[in-house]
């Protein structure tokens, strides 16, 4: 499901709530919202306000990591693949053809980077480097320096192809389900305090709705940050464009 559907989703649940609080207001004999019931329901919410502060921090804290770390992983894997490009070239002539397969290989990964259609590619068309792979270990070196540079590339190469399952577990990722459902829980609870305790005018109700707005706007930011490579917020393609310039030149 898309963040903007459960960002939907959550804002009627919480916003809901609120209207429901205020319904119930109008209903409830008077003894219940009494100052002491009112103290009561503070208190309890409260403890809830404080628990779903803590849960939002952590989902930003977790968002914030899944995108850091995919930031680091197109980085890294850039520079493998320029240094991977580079040792080839030192190589000679034989990995031309190679060394542009990697340039197809780079073109295609940023594509798929600035692919904004929505579709959730199956990871591996941008990071297919196994051809370059086979066509190193078909090199026959005849200098000490090649066997080197061939063994160094297939190291590199080697490196290249793990950020493939990198990146699988990356856009694999997403909070629990029952995680947001318990917190679109409490925090439904807390408006519907809000309702509860608060008049039923104009003013109240839209500085709910914009409260509630706000809420669910911030887990569709969240839920966004937490897919680097799918959602709206993405990481920067420089390194790629960067890597694609300096790529298979001589």
């Amino acid at each position: 499901m898309s963040p903007f559907a459960i960002g939907g989703i959550a804002f009627l649940f919480i916003f809901g709530a609120a209207l429901l609080g205020m319904f119930l207001r109008s209903r409830l004999p008077g003894d219940h919202l009494s100052a002491e019931s009112r103290d009561a329901i503070k208190l309890a919410t409260a403890i809830i306000g404080t628990l779903s502060a803590l849960a939002l921090g952590l989902l930003i804290a977790s968002a914030k990591r899944s995108f850091d770390d995919a930031g680091a992983e197109t980085r890294t894997w850039a520079a493998r693949v320029l240094l991977l490009d580079r040792v080839m070239a030192h190589y000679g002539a034989e990995t031309a053809e190679m060394r542009a397969s990697l340039r197809e290989l780079v073109e295609t990964r940023l594509s798929e980077v600035n692919d904004t259609s929505g579709s959730k590619k199956p990871p591996g068309g941008g990071f297919d480097v196994e051809p370059v792979q086979d066509g190193l270990r078909s090199l026959s070196p005849q200098t000490e320096a090649q066997r080197w540079l061939q063994s160094r590339a297939l190291q590199l190469s080697g490196q290249i192809a793990e950020a493939r399952w990198l990146r699988t577990d990356t856009e694999a990722g997403g909070f629990p389900g029952m995680f947001l459902v318990i917190l679109v829980f409490w925090l439904a609870l807390l408006f519907a305090s809000f309702g509860l305790l608060a008049p039923g005018n104009a003013t109240v109700v839209a500085t709910l709705f914009v409260c509630a707005l706000s809420v669910t706007a911030a887990l569709v930011l969240i839920i966004d940050m937490d897919h680097p490579y799918l959602g709206l917020i993405r990481v920067s393609d420089a390194p790629l464009r960067l890597a694609l310039e300096r790529v298979d030149r001589p």
